[in-house]
């Protein structure tokens, strides 16, 4: 099952079927998507974590409830509804953090990957490993070439291979390694700490500059920046900001 808890801004999703590595049957998926909408719509929700049961993350989609050949559009809807959650994280306006003990592989990959940030114990086990199953990692594709260079990207999608995650933090798709469960936790609290003290605003306007300015030119995306730095500047936000650092200044003087 899919289940929701809050903590003042934070909000956290937990996977939940650990008889099955916490692998995605189809009502999980559309739990999960709606979720994950929900959380981001919520004015009072400045931080998304995800993570999964009984320190496993996610074994992806469970291939015994996806059936065998069928009609076209069936599979349409089941792969648009799966498709769903990683448009939904792309877009997200708040900021969302893959917390990953056990396994993340197959669609759990491709989910650990498809959020912001991603905590990870040393322990953790990674992998596109629907090629072992003889079929291409067809969503973990886009989000993993987007993330690392192309020779890195094709071998971990054709060979499906199982990856440490002190490799994947090596390549930089991990922002912080843990060496044991324990100090993950502390990890997770003093990343999700520093993040909820940031402007929620603030936060919400870099992920989209960032995401936009990615595939851009670099001339397009300076021409953006300068748009939005006079947007602040007109909406008062800037004025406010010196303001506050001179506050700070002054109280780091006194002390």
């Amino acid at each position: 099952m899919i289940s929701v808890s809050r903590n003042g801004n934070l909000s956290t999703i937990i996977i939940d079927r650990p008889d099955r590595r916490n692998a995605l049957n189809w009502s999980m998926i559309g739990a999960l998507a709606n979720a994950i909408a929900e959380c981001d719509t919520d004015p009072e929700c400045h931080c998304l974590v995800i993570k999964g049961a009984s320190d496993q993350f996610c074994a992806g989609r469970d291939l015994d409830a996806a059936g065998g050949a069928g009609a076209l559009v069936p599979a349409l809807e089941a792969d648009t509804a799966w498709t769903r959650i990683f448009h939904l994280l792309h877009r997200a306006g708040t900021p969302t953090i893959a917390v990953v003990r056990g396994y993340a592989v197959a669609g759990g990959f491709t989910l650990a990957m498809a959020c912001d940030f991603v905590l990870a114990e040393k322990r953790a086990k990674f992998g596109a490993m629907e090629m072992q199953n003889g079929f291409p990692a067809a969503i973990n594709t886009p989000v993993l070439s987007k993330l690392v260079g192309p020779r890195l990207a094709l071998e971990l999608l054709v060979f499906g291979d199982l990856v440490d995650a002190e490799r994947l933090f090596s390549m930089g798709l991990l922002n912080r390694l843990a060496k044991s469960s324990d100090e993950l936790a502390d990890i997770e609290a003093a990343f999700v700490a520093r993040l909820l003290e940031r402007d929620p605003h603030a936060v919400s306007l870099t992920k989209e500059s960032h995401r936009a300015t990615v595939n851009m030119p670099l001339d397009d995306a300076l021409v953006m920046g300068k748009q939005l730095n006079t947007l602040i500047a007109a909406s008062g936000r800037l004025e406010e900001a010196a303001k506050s650092f001179a506050a700070k200044q002054k109280a780091r003087k006194k002390t």
